[in-house]
């Protein structure tokens, strides 16, 4: 199926790790224009010298997004390339386990800055680019703002707002074509979640104790899954699709656990 993305330049936060490289890897190989937003120039250069060295096109801004400075830089670097932009997707965060009993005022706000607060930053930069492209937003949330987790209040109210911020621009968006959508997210292995199976006592217990709990195949939802629903979204094959919060999860957060 032809996506209709060839040469489309869309921006990816946190695009070079996890589900945000193979978003960027997936938006390569569909002729888009990849552009990674992160904080570390080598592991944004690993991805997109990669991408170059089998003939795409790509590009990276190093950027801390807690900064509200450095999100108005990303976008005008983007801008200073390209002169355009036809889509972001806003995926950068990070469980940081800041709740009642961990934490205090400085941390929780803290949280909010790297999990939500770069998301509107980043929209209401690249919004001007995007009402003249029609282009469209997606974010990333996390099932942690419906199922609740324990110990990580910041996280979780961040994807609340995330969740709350999709259908709110949504509503704001609609006169000007722009679609906005959201893919939660809840098992999903990625080097993170790899490095927190890890970091347990018993790391295969603790793996085989979260997959059967997954309905579809018992199995951990890949990157690749989340980018191939994220890219859809972002295309206009999915042209009547907006304000909605997508879970690509293996049925894990909606259907019942006691399933066989």
């Amino acid at each position: 199926m032809d996506l209709q993305l060839k040469n489309k330049v869309v921006i990816v936060t946190g695009g070079a790790k996890g589900i945000g490289e193979g978003i960027v890897r997936l938006l390569a190989n569909e002729g888009a224009i990849p552009v990674v937003i992160g904080r570390k120039e080598v592991d944004n250069l690993k991805v997109v010298d990669d991408l170059k060295a089998k003939g795409f096109e790509a590009f990276q801004v190093v950027a801390e997004l807690t900064e509200p400075g450095d999100c108005k830089n990303a976008i005008d670097a983007v801008l200073a390339k390209y002169g355009r932009i036809e889509g972001l997707i806003n995926n950068a965060g990070v469980n940081d386990g800041i709740g009642l009993e961990k934490g205090n005022y400085e941390d929780f706000m803290l949280s909010l800055k790297r999990n939500v607060v770069h998301y509107y930053l980043m929209a209401q930069h690249a919004l001007p680019e995007l009402k003249k492209s029609k282009g469209h937003i997606v974010n990333i949330g996390s099932k942690v703002a419906e199922t609740g987790q324990g110990n990580t209040s910041a996280y979780a109210a961040a994807n609340g707002g995330r969740n709350a911020l999709t259908r709110e621009w949504a509503v704001e968006l609609l006169p000007y074509g722009i679609r906005v959508n959201a893919v939660i997210v809840a098992e999903c292995w990625t080097p993170l979640y790899e490095a927190y199976i890890a970091g347990m006592p018993d790391p295969e217990a603790k793996l085989k104790d979260i997959v059967k709990n997954i309905p579809l195949e018992h199995r951990m939802t890949t990157a690749d899954e989340i980018a191939n629903m994220v890219v859809f979204l972002l295309s206009d094959v999915s042209s009547h699709t907006t304000g909605q919060l997508i879970h690509v999860d293996g049925g894990y957060t909606h259907l019942d656990r006691v399933i066989e």
